[in-house]
């Protein structure tokens, strides 16, 4: 009698604590925060929920775990890649910028983590990416911590705006697009009242085509050159 063949078994990736925030930051992008549940990331996951929660307490946990996971991403700095701080900052601020609009739920969720569980790790994290890079500029030990603050402030605050706008789907109305969309603000401000409005008014046409990312990238130019001139100042 011929012996029998034996079925090959089929292996399973064993469940992991990094395996389930995976795949809760693809159920955020797809489906948001109020359709992260345990029982959808079950399915995805094809395992019970009590399996998930062995390695995840409960929802607060697994969001900042998908927003710690996104954020170590973007502000590790390979070795070398950086011709000055300055250039460091930029890298680590147009990561967490990219970020933000690429993941529509992560700029709530920085806020969220940095003003109620600031002693996490997404808020040292992202300190000390810039931080580091405040001390290799040779601001005083005094001011690191403000100039960092600034640093930090200034680049979540621009790009959870930036994702907000992108969140909000942009112009009203089927069909419009953004350049259409820049024009109607630009010609609203043209519109204004002279004697109430004089700048408004006068910056109005710069509203046209301007590139996010490109007024973003020179507001941090202003914020880095106002840390280096104050720390010459101070000499």
């Amino acid at each position: 009698m011929a012996p029998r063949s034996r079925r090959p078994e089929r292996r399973q990736e064993p469940l992991s604590r990094e395996r389930i925030v995976s795949a809760a930051v693809e159920l955020l992008d797809t489906v948001g925060e109020r359709g992260l549940t345990f029982r959808a990331l079950a399915e995805r996951l094809a395992t019970g929920p009590g399996a998930i929660y062995w390695h995840i307490t409960g929802k607060a946990e697994l969001l900042a775990a998908a927003t710690d996971a996104v954020v170590a991403a973007v502000t590790v700095e390979p070795a070398g890649t950086a011709d000055s701080p300055q250039d460091a900052v930029r890298a680590v601020a147009l990561g967490l910028f990219d970020a933000t609009e690429a993941h529509p739920w992560l700029a709530a969720q920085l806020a969220t983590q940095l003003s109620r569980t600031p002693w996490g790790s997404v808020a040292p994290r992202i300190f000390e990416s810039l931080g580091r890079q405040v001390r290799a500029m040779g601001v005083p030990e005094a001011d690191w911590f403000t100039a960092s603050s600034a640093l930090m402030h200034y680049i979540l605050g621009a790009a959870g705006q930036n994702a907000a706008n992108s969140a909000s789907a942009g112009p009203p109305g089927p069909g419009v697009d953004r350049d259409e969309f820049l024009d109607t603000v630009s010609a609203a401000w043209e519109g204004l009242d002279p004697d109430a409005y004089p700048f408004t008014r006068a910056v109005a046409a710069q509203v046209r085509g301007h590139d996010d990312r490109e007024q973003f990238l020179a507001g941090l130019t202003l914020v880095l050159a106002g840390i280096a001139a104050l720390h010459r100042a101070g000499e």
